[in-house]
């Protein structure tokens, strides 16, 4: 017995003697004591929590080389090494705030996303797909932000005083050179891809990305979906067509093909017209996409787009409306878009892409016939890394070659241009705190037909305002080249730029989302024609943009509601083209607004949605006036609703009008080019080609999965 307690006394005092103290105290990066943290060893139970002033300890029975870790939320994870002897250790840990996407401040100067949650979307592919109005095109449901204007005979994006080819678009960061299908004269365009093919949208109204080049006034980003993940058909029978899809899952891929067919005939039957057609639009259109995952986190895509269009009305004189030339129209239009990604390693990420275009116009005046080639190579690769903890960089290289020539049938004469832009960009994200950071970017250009490099800087700085706010500042120079129908005629024309000021200031809480943004925009070399001959141009062109503008979105105050607001205030002058003098074009209106209505409801399996736009006057210049520009058109009204009714998940009825009220919207005025005996110049109104535009769809989806429908890609 008195052997046992002997031993029990000797264990007693060699567990006791193996005992490690460690303490310490948790602070922040300016000393302040952090109650609360989490204080452990690696691998073991051994720990403890700090007290309200920093102050931890405990005991731990472990030995030799052990890491201490320290966690807090908010804070980036401390460790150290040490070495256990049986001896106190004392440690001072010294915590930094973690800068993470869900706390941290982003950049939102002149920008409107929807890509991940994380980012905060603002704009979904389904909110473009069922804004009324818009008829599932893009650009259409883009012009209810802020930012556009509304500019019915054309359709395109016009953004802050920037005329309509100053908007460009890209798809999977791959240039496209012309996303919009072809339209009779005066007649409004649309986007040539639906919404639902992208996973992510990006609409920047200015101070953008310096891997975003050619954009003079907006960049419209679509990243493409990834591979689908269930096999499923798709028919459309449409008010003007037919279309059918098929898509193919497998565990890692999935390939997909589309076929559509429109015909405007039996539509403009029915609804009177003011275009005398001869053939309303009719065009065929085949898509393929193949996306193929590889390796953890690699992704192969490729896609294909083939469209051909033709079209032919009669064009009635100014002068005597009896009087008719036959206008005769085809396009045909091929995309191909391949994109590789992949990580390189933990730190460092890449991204190619090819994207190749080519569209082909014929157009007959009379006898008069043109034959347009249009074609573009793009091939880009983005290196995308974390240099330190504060700081990303993204970086590449791209070329764009581009390839144009116009031709009459009459006529041997051959204007065109060959042009090669070759670019290389960077851009430094420096994140000091979870609130404020910076982005500073370079863009460099080298240009084949002037034989000259420029070099455009760009800078966003952003800082978190409270907990649901944050203001942010951005400037940037932005270039574009001349449009192509003064650079067939003069090669040497320089580009034409842009500089961006802007400052915004953001909130987004509990889904809503308030912005405010003002911004002013510098024009320089834009293209202007000589006073002798309207077919010599120089660069002597300017002008300027100012604004302000106001964005609110809620869908969380009422029940099964999402509506948003916005208004812009544009104040803009060109001294440019032909103009004699400093004046507002002819596209841009002072003051632009915008609400938008969606209302799910459940008893009737039904989506509904209203949208109102209205735009004030727009100039145009009456040559009967002796002061230039002086005309004003009417304002802009339109009241437009759509319906979605599932009477089976997999059914999908869709209605949709535009114009409901039948407000008669003119755009501008058409003179006679020389006057009549009294010395007047003949006009006639730029008008809608109807009233109203009815669409009506029936989408019927079969699939193993009876709960899929087409709702997103309306």
């Amino acid at each position: 017995m008195k052997a046992l307690i002997l031993l029990l006394g000797w264990l007693i005092a060699q567990t006791a003697f193996a005992q490690t103290t460690i303490r310490g105290t948790v602070t922040d990066a300016k000393g302040e004591p952090i109650p609360g943290a989490n204080i452990f060893l690696v691998d073991t139970y051994d720990g403890a929590t700090s007290k309200v002033d920093g102050n931890f300890s405990f005991v731990t029975e472990e030995t030799g080389e052990q890491t201490l870790l320290v966690k807090f939320i908010g804070y980036k994870d401390f460790t150290v090494a040490l070495d256990l002897t049986n001896q106190p250790v004392t440690v001072l840990a010294v915590l930094r705030e973690a800068i993470n996407e869900l706390e941290t401040v982003v950049i939102s100067a002149g920008f409107f996303a929807a890509s991940d949650e994380s980012r905060r979307t603002i704009f979904k592919a389904l909110d473009i797909a069922t804004t009324a109005g818009a008829t599932a095109d893009i650009a259409g449901a883009l012009n209810t932000l802020p930012g556009t204007q509304k500019v019915g005979e054309e359709g395109r994006l016009f953004v802050r005083g920037g005329s309509g080819n100053e908007a460009r678009t890209f798809i999977d960061g791959m240039l496209v050179l012309d996303p919009y299908g072809p339209s009779a004269p005066n007649t409004p365009t649309r986007q040539r891809f639906l919404p639902f093919m992208f996973k992510g949208t990006s609409f920047s109204t200015g101070g953008y990305s310096a891997e975003f080049g050619q954009a003079m006034s907006a960049a419209l980003v679509l990243e493409s979906k990834d591979e689908e993940q269930f096999s499923r058909t798709d028919f459309g029978f449409l008010s003007v067509g037919l279309e059918a899809s098929h898509t193919h899952a497998w565990e890692k891929a999935s390939v997909a093909g589309k076929l559509s067919y429109t015909n405007m005939r039996p539509y403009v039957g029915l609804i009177n017209q003011e275009v005398d057609w001869i053939k309303p639009p009719v065009s065929l259109e085949s898509s393929a996409v193949y996306r193929q995952r590889t390796g953890k986190n690699g992704m192969f895509k490729i896609y294909g787009n083939l469209n051909r269009t033709e079209l032919s009305l009669y064009q009635h004189s100014i002068e005597e409306a009896g009087i008719k030339v036959p206008v005769d129209q085809r396009n045909q239009f091929a995309y191909l878009n391949s994109s590789f990604q992949t990580e390189l390693n933990t730190r460092w990420s890449m991204h190619s892409g090819l994207a190749i275009t080519s569209i082909g116009n014929r157009f007959q005046i009379g006898q008069v016939k043109l034959t347009e080639s249009d074609k573009s190579i793009h091939a880009k690769s983005t290196f995308t890394g974390t240099l330190t903890e504060q700081i990303e960089l993204r970086t590449g290289a791209e070329v764009i070659y581009r390839p144009y020539s116009v031709r009459a049938d009459t006529s041997a004469f051959k204007p065109g241009f060959d042009e090669t832009i070759t670019a290389g960009f960077a851009e430094a994200d420096i994140m000091t705190s979870k609130h404020f950071v910076a982005r500073t970017g370079l863009r460099l250009e080298h240009n084949s037909l002037l034989q000259r490099a420029s070099a455009d800087p760009r800078i966003s700085l952003a800082y978190k305002a409270g907990k649901s706010g944050q203001v942010s500042f951005a400037y940037g120079r932005f270039r574009q080249s001349a449009a192509k129908e003064y650079l067939r005629l003069d090669n040497q024309l320089d580009n034409e730029k842009a500089s961006h000021y802007i400052i915004n200031y953001q909130m987004i809480s509990n889904n809503r989302t308030f912005r405010v943004e003002a911004y002013y925009k510098q024009y320089d070399d834009l293209v202007k024609f000589q006073q002798e001959n309207r077919f010599q141009f120089t660069n002597a062109g300017t002008g300027y943009a100012k604004g302000i503008e106001l964005f609110w979105r809620d869908n969380k105050t009422f029940n099964y509601v999402d509506y948003w607001i916005s208004y812009s205030f544009l104040e803009t002058e060109r001294d440019y083209l032909n103009t004699p003098y400093a004046v507002m074009p002819s596209f841009a209106s002072r003051h632009n607004f915008s609400i938008v209505y969606k209302h799910f409801v459940p008893s009737i399996k039904s989506q509904l949605g209203l949208t109102y736009s209205f735009t004030s006057p727009r100039p145009y210049n009456n040559p009967n006036d002796e002061t230039f520009n002086n005309g004003r058109t009417p304002a802009y009204h339109d009241l437009s609703a759509n319906i979605s009714y599932l009477p089976k998940p997999h059914l999908i009825i869709y209605l949709s009008c535009t114009n409901l009220l039948g407000y008669e919207n003119i755009f501008g005025y058409e003179f006679s080019p020389v006057p009549d005996a009294q010395g007047v110049y003949a006009s006639r109104p730029i008008g809608q080609p109807a009233p109203r535009f009815l669409f009506l769809g029936v989408f019927l989806t079969l699939s193993k999965n009876k709960a899929f429908n087409q709702l997103p890609s309306l």
